[in-house]
């Protein structure tokens, strides 16, 4: 029942996503708020790699990030991002359908070659955590930006206050 719930949270927040990563200007990339944060065409591409990380962690007990190498391409580029982020969500799509109840119980953990970054914890804390949460959390970042460069956000959950005429 767990994994079903999984899975249609995941098609529902792919639309999300894909809403949002298509809102991103060409013009607006090189933004950053800070001089320690990414520019947004960085945190563009890394919302649309970590798609590429549920391969990783729905299908490996260990995942080795020090063994795993993905091309990403420019991230001045919002439509190689845009094409990596659909790119990785047939790859996501493909392991979440190797998934069973009983998977979610087992152990995981993720290293850099021998150092233990995540784990060991069960791999249903991890995909909560560490792949759902941690989108939401980068595209509530993203959407700062969008209105910190004058962008309209699109709605996610509802209409935005962009949309809703109150402006």
């Amino acid at each position: 029942m767990i994994l079903q719930y999984l899975t249609g949270e995941f098609e529902h927040e792919v639309n999300n996503t894909r809403k949002l990563l298509q809102a991103v200007p060409e013009k607006d990339l090189g933004y950053k708020p800070s001089a320690v944060s990414w520019t947004m065409g960085e945190l563009a591409q890394h919302i649309a790699t970590i798609y590429y990380w549920y391969v990783g962690t729905l299908t490996k007990d260990v995942y080795d990030l020090a063994t795993d190498h993905l091309e990403r391409g420019d991230t001045n580029d919002i439509q190689a991002t845009l094409a990596l982020f659909e790119n990785n969500v047939e790859k996501a799509r493909a392991a979440l359908a190797t998934l069973t109840e009983e998977k979610l119980l087992e152990n995981w953990t993720m290293k850099a070659g021998e150092k233990v970054l995540l784990g060991p914890m069960p791999r249903g804390i991890v995909s909560r955590g560490f792949l759902f949460n941690h989108i939401y959390h980068h595209r509530g970042e993203l959407i700062v930006y969008l209105r910190a460069t004058g962008n309209k956000v699109p709605g996610l959950y509802g209409p935005t206050y962009e949309q809703s005429g109150k402006m």
